[in-house]
């Protein structure tokens, strides 16, 4: 096990101080240190909705609150454009829509299983569980080429619990989409790189589990799939998984920091791993039962220590384009005013 050094987490950023990051015209005057305080306390509650929009992208760091205004209601207008494409689709149409039914089919499945334990989803004809329904149908008209696949209405669905806004939710998922998207193509290469990408970083920072990986061919790390795809939606819960993504999403120390979080969780269980010899089965059996057994605050503090231990040498085991490294298409997010 590593010796944990990395700084204690915090309290949450609250309101008062969320203000005092801001000018008078509402510009974020220190988008770094912001970053970094939001990566050692996270965001309260109360706050997520304003912070978050910063963090996804939906807002650029230096917009004032007048354009931030104007660019929500021009948001508002775009969002109903695209939903309507999808509603006026009649049942005739549908028939002949085979991409369509296919799609809605599956949504129509997801969100009805995602998180329903969850005060927020519970319960029959749940208004919530509609949102994200038609949420991601809207999405697959914006991104026809990617569409929907499984995984993207647990992204969705802490953003729709802290927005509470169907147009706010959509263009904040959108954006996160521009990051994480490639994790769902069809050729699987934005998963495989972040796999690869971990495969080298284990290498880096524990030869004895890399060298037992390899020994008994697990090099190719699938047993942490669930992990890179859905960066730990479902091995958390849902308020440790909000503080977890809101560190990610600051990009403070590395935009890979999930794949540091999955060797300290490696790490930690190495000496198991290794000494109870297992294989591909067993291990990733072992990694799906670790679900809701994880401390996050010293896991956080592990990751961080080994990304700083990594130094460049951590971030040369990263191909270039690796998700979510993609930058953000801000074009998209932010109309062009004429003059």
């Amino acid at each position: 096990m590593i010796v944990v050094w990395g700084k204690p987490r915090q309290p949450p950023l609250g309101s008062k101080e969320w203000s005092a990051f801001l000018d008078v015209e509402g510009r974020v005057m220190d988008s770094k240190a912001l970053r970094k305080r939001i990566f050692y306390g996270g965001v309260e509650q109360s706050q997520r909705k304003e912070v978050w929009k910063f963090l996804l992208g939906y807002h650029d760091y230096d917009s004032t609150y007048a354009e931030r205004e104007y660019l929500t209601s021009i948001r508002q207008s775009e969002y109903k454009t695209l939903k309507s494409q999808w509603e006026s689709i009649s049942p005739a149409q549908a028939k002949r829509f085979s991409k369509f039914k296919e799609r809605k089919g599956l949504i129509e499945k997801d969100v009805v299983r995602t998180d329903r334990s969850f005060d927020f989803y519970d319960g029959d004809d749940n208004p919530n569980v509609m949102l994200l329904r038609d949420i991601l149908l809207t999405y697959s008209f914006y991104n026809f080429d990617l569409g929907y696949c499984q995984g993207m209405s647990d992204y969705l669905s802490p953003i729709l619990f802290v927005m509470k806004d169907e147009s706010e939710t959509f263009w904040c998922f959108v954006a996160l989409m521009e990051r994480l998207g490639p994790n769902f193509n069809r050729d699987q290469n934005g998963m495989h790189s972040q796999l690869f990408a971990l495969s080298k970083l284990v290498e880096l920072l524990d030869s004895p589990l890399h060298n037992y990986f390899k020994q008994n061919d697990c090099l190719n790390y699938f047993f942490c799939f669930r992990w890179v795809l859905i960066q730990f939606k479902r091995e958390f819960e849902y308020e440790k998984t909000m503080c977890l993504w809101e560190a990610l999403w600051t990009h403070y120390l590395s935009e890979h920091l999930h794949l540091y979080v999955s060797v300290a969780i490696l790490k930690r269980h190495c000496n198991k791993i290794i000494g109870e010899e297992m294989d591909f089965d067993t291990l990733l059996k072992f990694i799906n039962e670790l679900s809701g057994q994880i401390d996050l605050d010293s896991t956080l503090r592990e990751a961080e220590a080994l990304c700083i231990c990594a130094g460049e040498n951590g971030e040369a085991c990263i191909p270039p384009g690796t998700p979510p490294s993609l930058p953000i298409e801000t074009d998209l997010l932010y109309p062009q005013q004429d003059d």
